[in-house]
């Protein structure tokens, strides 16, 4: 665990992360806290989950994690069936679950990023079959599994240009390095063809050089499909080879094969698939079937609101309580019997998840198995219809390496001697750039002499009656004398090599001294920094063991010492109790009257007996009220009614009052008219 902590606190604080940790602070930090540093990591390999992880859902956080770890093809360590809790320590961020997952994802970044890239296009659709009878949703989908196909190979072109060693710098450098040689090409090349046009019957000596020419390529082309036949031959005493120890391998293990052992294995077989038909498959079906019915329900009701919602919370919030009351009633009402019977039901729940969690196993590795066969089936008939071999494997693949590896160290050797001839050509070419500016020079000095002298064309007029006299004497020693300054100069320039060389001997062997002693030097620093890493963080363990040792110690303390004046406040009451009861039992026992009513157990048998006076005094007037409840009730009816009557009364009168009122002054206002 120490060095799967150590090497994720080394990654983190390396580009891109930079974060800084050591072993107490990376071991100290929150759930959430590890959960974001684990969303930066996988943000690393896919850009898409570069978020906050405080803006989502626990749930949702889990969710896309899992997918995309589920994508990158990570298995969690341990017990592989318990999905469950690994989802739930994912949801809490709990260290076992989250060291792993960062462990194996630093270890392997480019590879994830790349197969994460690879999976956005990849990873195909998963569409219905009833979709697909569809003519366009068929066509469709016909054609974005093609873009797919496509995809691969132009993925796969891509890679073997990358890992092919060609980069255009260096292809650039051929190209101009070919072009320098081009033009002294030419030159050489045109100056040839004026030597062999001098030659008589040149025409048929160059037809034959052409047709050696063709023999040899011929000659190349069967050697080359000599090798190619060598190497099929080679090839099918391998497969024969294969199938034979296959043969001798089935041969065998049907020698080995009893009819028991094959009985046990058949009915080993037919109780799995019997189980996986009658149990796991039909309950598998029923939980589809059902949540299938579930969603036709969910998608048939309309939409639903806020409102809604909140109403569906109130009743599931109600039936959760409905559902906690039952159990504890169970538990109240709960028969030993059942009890008895808990232990046995429990055993057989684990015996049924743990045969449940191996079928679904079991069917795991079969569809992993189908699927290798299916995928090795369609890549041995690709490269057999590519290339009508058989796929190299083991032993064969391996010979393959070490043979390329070699061809490799020998294109490498022989590229650097081209290299160097290349430089040495360089050289030669300067020198007899150097020699020819120097004959000009010389030659314009020599003019500039003759033409001082009065004889000016002297030296061109004896080397014409020279180029005449010895014209074939020149041409046959011309290229004799050319190779002969050559070599001396080419001797020249290894004795200046030899020279040099000889000169730099003692430098690189002091260089090489040092060399060693750096490298030692260098061990020593590594072997020291690991040392002092390591006693760094074993210190760093130790101050924090103490510290929390001292912590512990401090809180154990102060538990003490709280629990100390709890004693001492204890059994303070106590002797005040003690005391008071002792005071308590002198007062009862004195002789005296007085001291022996200021006893507590005297004043509460007189407060006793007041109060019990009191209630008898209560019960007889709750007695008598009953009795007189409903004459009293009667009388009371009786006064409301006189009470309703009264009322009436004094509305009518009130009403009388109002209307002789009114009469009275309609009738003065008649008056009134009689008299105008």
């Amino acid at each position: 665990m120490s060095e799967q902590l150590k090497l994720i606190v080394e990654q983190l604080n390396k580009d891109p992360f930079r974060k800084n940790f050591n072993l107490i602070t990376f071991d100290s930090l929150e759930p959430m806290q590890l959960l974001q540093i684990l969303n930066d990591v996988l943000a690393e390999v896919d850009p898409k989950h570069a978020i906050d992880i405080r803006e989502e859902m626990p749930e949702q956080t889990a969710k896309r994690m899992c997918a995309l770890l589920g994508m990158l093809k990570y298995k969690p360590p341990g017990n592989q069936s318990d999905l469950s809790g690994f989802r739930q320590g994912l949801v809490v961020g709990s260290k076992p679950a989250v060291h792993p997952i960062l462990h194996w994802l630093l270890q392997r970044v480019p590879e994830l990023k790349k197969r994460a890239y690879l999976a956005r296009f990849l990873v195909k659709l998963d569409v219905p079959a009833e979709f697909l009878a569809d003519d366009v949703i068929g066509d469709t989908y016909h054609q974005y599994e093609e873009l797919v196909e496509g995809f691969k190979t132009n993925h796969k072109e891509c890679e073997q240009l990358r890992t092919s060693g060609f980069s255009t710098a260096e292809i650039r450098r051929d190209i101009g390095a070919m072009e320098e040689e081009k033009g002294p090409l030419i030159k050489r090349v045109e100056r040839l063809k004026k030597r062999v046009e001098s030659v008589s019957n040149h025409q048929q000596m160059l037809e034959q050089a052409r047709q050696l020419r063709v023999e040899k390529k011929r000659e190349e082309h069967l050697a080359h499909q000599k090798q190619e036949q060598k190497n099929q031959l080679f090839q099918a005493q391998q497969r024969l080879q294969r199938l034979q120890q296959q043969l001798k391998d089935m041969r065998h293990a049907a020698a080995d094969a009893s009819p028991d052992s094959l009985m046990k294995r058949l009915e080993e077989e037919i109780k799995i698939n019997s189980y996986m038909v009658s149990e796991k498959l039909p309950k598998e079906l029923e939980v589809l079937k059902r949540t299938v019915q579930y969603l036709q329900k969910v998608a048939s009701e309309p939409a639903m609101g806020h409102g809604d919602l909140l109403e569906l919370r109130d009743k599931i919030k109600g039936v959760d309580m409905q559902i906690n009351h039952l159990i504890e009633k169970k538990m109240m009402r709960s028969d030993p019997i059942d009890d008895k019977l808990t232990l046995y039901r429990q055993q057989a729940s684990i015996i049924i998840r743990k045969k449940e969690a191996k079928a679904e196993e079991l069917q795991e590795a079969r569809e992993e198995l189908a699927a290798a066969e299916r995928e090795l089936t369609h890549r041995t008939s690709q490269a057999l219809a590519s290339n009508g071999e058989e796929v190299v494997r083991g032993d064969e693949l391996k010979r393959l390496v070490v043979k390329l590896r070699s061809k490799g160290t020998v294109y490498k050797k022989k590229r650097q001697e081209i290299a160097e001839l290349k430089a040495e050509y360089g050289v030669l070419q300067r020198t007899e750039e150097i020699l020819k500016q120097r004959h000009e020079a010389v030659q314009e000095k020599l003019q500039t002499m003759e033409a001082e002298k009065g004889i000016s064309g002297y030296s061109n007029t004896q080397e014409e009656l020279e180029r005449v006299s010895a014209i074939k004497s020149e041409l046959d020693e011309k290229k004799g004398r050319t190779l002969d300054d050559m070599s001396e100069m080419v001797k020249q320039l290894n004795s200046m090599i030899v020279e040099k060389k000889s000169a730099l001997a003692p430098i690189i062997k002091e260089l090489r001294s040092l060399r060693q002693q750096c490298q030692v030097l260098n061990q020593e620093h590594e072997e020291k920094k690991s040392q002092y890493e390591s006693c760094g963080a074993g210190l760093e363990s130790n101050r924090s063991k103490l510290e929390q040792e001292v912590k512990a110690l401090r809180e154990e303390t102060a538990q003490e010492e709280n629990r100390y004046h709890y004693i001492n406040s204890k059994s303070e009451i106590t002797e005040m109790q003690i005391q008071r009861a002792a005071e308590e039992m002198k007062a009862y026992v004195s002789s005296d009257v007085q001291e022996r009513k200021r006893a507590i157990r005297e004043v509460y048998m007189k407060n006793i007996a007041e109060q019990e006076l009191l209630g008898k005094k209560l019960r007889e007037k709750q007695k008598m009220v009953r009795e007189s409840h409903s004459a009293n009730m009667e009388q009371m009816k009786m006064w409301q009614d006189l009470e309703q009557l009264m009322e009436c009364k004094r509305q009518c009168f009130i009403k009388v009052q109002n209307e002789a009122s009114v009469g009275q002054v309609i009738q003065e206002g008649g008056e009134d008219r009689l008299v105008l």
